[in-house]
């Protein structure tokens, strides 16, 4: 399976986290890709399109050089496990 990063809005996350608690969905992955096979299968079965207009200039929200979670140096070092 491959992986798809994305930045959201404040927007976007707190939409996103409606729809969870609606779908009961716990994992926000889930909840996107259920979202967009939803959204598929109503344009495919002939439903009213699904209205993508508030997506529009979402990635120009997002900043141009997000902040670095790790370091150069933390992928390289070697951690002990931590014990249960």
């Amino acid at each position: 399976m491959s992986q798809l990063n994305i930045n959201v809005t404040p927007e976007f996350a707190r939409d996103l986290s409606r729809y969870m608690k609606k779908k009961g969905i716990r994992q926000k992955s889930e909840a996107i890709r259920q979202a967009v096979r939803e959204s598929i299968r109503r344009l495919t079965e002939g439903q009213k399109e699904t209205d993508f207009n508030s997506w529009l200039g979402m990635a120009l929200k997002a900043p141009l050089k997000p902040k670095t979670i790790i370091s150069d140096d933390d992928l390289w070092e070697t951690k002990k496990p931590v014990s249960p």
